[in-house]
């Protein structure tokens, strides 16, 4: 079973990495891909938050905002409703699928105890995956991603051919 990890510095392309890799699997007739996106939420230039997306359902909420009332990380407040609603729901709902993507094992996600519980299912399941995983986090989650999973660092280097790498990786595993 073919589980890979990208990780690398803040804004270096590493969800870019895995939207584009999941965008080339999700051509293949009968291909499905369920699990999370996240992306930033922007505001005149300035990052204000991040959004979470139900790949398999489109379902979108809000991971994490500058305003709002949930456990403070950083500036950010961690919206756990949605993260565990649209978040933790899509992870577990991904083992129905061929390919889990996971975007992202990072602090803001790993505050959930849902959201946890919902990818060590996946960890214990032969499923395919792809995740992005936290540069520097030290949870016991991610190091578990870090010793199971095969971990390409993402630079500006590689960042626009790993996409085309990653996606013929499962390609040739998956048939």
């Amino acid at each position: 079973m073919l589980r890979i990890a990208v990780t690398g510095s803040p804004g270096v392309g590493k969800s870019t990495v895995v939207a584009k890799t999941a965008e080339k699997l999700a051509e293949k007739p009968g291909f499905k891909i369920g699990g999370i996106r996240t992306a930033e939420i922007r505001k005149e230039g300035h990052r204000e938050g991040f959004s979470i997306r139900d790949l398999a359902t489109g379902k979108t909420g809000i991971l994490s905002h500058v305003k709002g009332s949930g456990p403070r990380l950083g500036k950010y407040h961690v919206n756990l409703d949605d993260l565990e609603r649209i978040g933790a729901n899509a992870v577990r709902n991904a083992l129905a699928c061929d390919l889990v993507v996971i975007d992202e094992i990072g602090p803001m996600e790993l505050i959930s105890q849902s959201f946890v519980s919902a990818v060590e299912e996946v960890l214990e399941s032969d499923k395919p995956v792809l995740a992005v995983l936290h540069h520097s986090s030290r949870h016991p989650l991610a190091q578990r991603f870090r010793k199971g999973f095969e971990v390409l660092t993402v630079d500006k280097g590689n960042r626009d051919e790993l996409p085309e790498k990653i996606t013929n990786r499962f390609l040739r595993k998956l048939g």
